[in-house]
């Protein structure tokens, strides 16, 4: 691999079906080198399939993965040796003392100085401590560094990372983030799915957002969120059912609905006509507001707006 805004990796309108059910309908995606790359989709949208493909665990349809220049159809061999994938659930054996989970994948590796590199990564992974004690006395923050330092024995360029902080209380997301970002510092190119808006919006150079077996979207968290009209209003409710009136009030407007915090976000225009015209409306129905603030659109904006946006052109 080339230094510089190298492509590290690339998918080329991959498609992908399951019993004639199609998951991926022409993926195309660039990832470049030393950059963390966010692949954000609710359940079911295929993230999982895509990072299986690209890690040569499943066979595309249709289409093109090369990971360092190397297609992972036809070199698959030489792009593995480039890659490592750490999954939603940790591959660690229980049975086993973390530094010898370690080990293990050093020896199948055939590395040298197996035993330096262990304690390397037991100390980078914050896991001094514990690396004599089995794995199944381990939390699951534990787990889950043990699970990425395995997967970095055998030193790879590209990680990729599936739900990485699935699980995790907020202390052990926030130390991951922070794990995560020191891995990108190195130089590693870290390709991630996550289903946490907050964590793409912390972590990534570049978001691309899955729906329906495409990329509806991708940039920058702030090019995501630029593309989205600048006057954002939220109302606060006290029930749910002035929350569903205003709703049915408003549903001209672009809205992002919050039933766990009772709020309602409309996207206008910024101008202080329709502004007042929505307050008017609201006051004349006499629904009962609690509050009412100006905001800037957020990640979670931008990402239920693009999803509700491709659902109405898919009609």
């Amino acid at each position: 691999m080339k230094v510089g805004n190298e492509i590290a990796i690339s998918v080329k309108q991959v498609k992908k079906s399951f019993k004639k059910k199609p998951v991926l309908k022409g993926v195309d995606i660039e990832v470049e080198k030393g950059s963390i790359f966010a692949l954000l989709g609710s359940n079911g949208a295929g993230k999982t399939t895509l990072i299986k493909i690209m890690t040569t665990l499943v066979k595309l349809d249709q289409g093109q993965v090369k990971i360092g220049g190397y297609d992972v159809q036809k070199d698959s061999l030489a792009a593995r040796k480039l890659f490592s994938l750490t999954g939603q659930f940790a591959a660690t054996e229980e049975d086993l003392t973390g530094r010898r989970n370690l080990q293990i994948i050093g020896e199948l590796n055939h590395l040298k100085q197996v035993d330096k590199k262990s304690t390397e990564l037991l100390k980078k992974f914050h896991l001094e401590a514990a690396a004599d004690k089995l794995v199944s006395s381990y939390s699951g923050g534990m787990r889950r560094r043990l699970d990425i330092a395995m997967s970095l024995m055998s030193e790879p360029e590209i990680i990729f990372l599936d739900e990485p902080t699935t699980g995790l209380d907020p202390q052990n997301r926030a130390a991951m983030w922070k794990m995560i970002k020191s891995l990108r510092d190195t130089g590693k190119t870290i390709f991630l799915t996550t289903q946490y808006l907050e964590e793409a919006e912390a972590l990534a150079d570049k978001i691309a957002i899955l729906n329906d077996g495409i990329i509806i979207k991708e940039g920058t968290a702030t090019e995501l969120k630029s593309s989205l009209p600048q006057g954002m209003i939220e109302f606060s409710f006290q029930r749910y059912e002035e929350l569903s009136a205003a709703k049915e009030l408003l549903k001209e407007y672009r809205l992002t609905e919050n039933k766990d915090n009772l709020t309602l976000a409309v996207a206008t225009n910024g101008s202080i006509e329709q502004l007042s015209f929505i307050f008017k409306q609201i006051n004349e129905a006499a629904i009962p507001i609690a509050s009412f603030t100006q905001k800037l659109p957020t990640l979670e904006d931008a990402f239920y707006t693009f999803i509700d946006d491709n659902a109405k052109e898919a009609k």
